[in-house]
């Protein structure tokens, strides 16, 4: 793919992943075939902020275990009611990475 193309998608989802990921990120979006580039960008990725806003707001519900795409953990989350509050505390601290994490296994499934 186009240096310009891959910069500038870099800089639209800075946030959507991990530093440490975009170096390697890159380089795979560099050897990408260009017929892959439309699908790409029309990727949407989840908002690792939104997803913070959810379990802090209703994440004894499971809501943002469902946001990110764990429909197990969000289930067990709404019967447990968040593991009696406890694994709601948790994910107030792992739910950012959780996104994250999700988002790079969402683009790296598409190269």
């Amino acid at each position: 793919m186009n240096q310009q193309n891959v910069d500038a998608f870099v800089l639209a989802n800075k946030n959507y992943f991990r530093d440490y990921q975009w170096p390697t990120l890159r380089s795979l979006l560099l050897s990408a075939d260009d017929s892959k580039w439309g699908f790409i960008q029309s990727l949407q990725f989840k908002d690792p902020v939104l997803s913070l806003i959810l379990s802090i707001l209703v994440g004894s519900l499971g809501i943002d275990r469902f946001y990110v795409g764990d429909i197990g953990l969000g289930i067990l989350k709404l019967i447990t009611c968040g593991g009696a509050g406890i694994w709601t505390i948790v994910d107030w601290f792992l739910i950012m990475g959780v996104t994250r994490d999700r988002n790079q296994q969402k683009l790296l499934t598409f190269l």
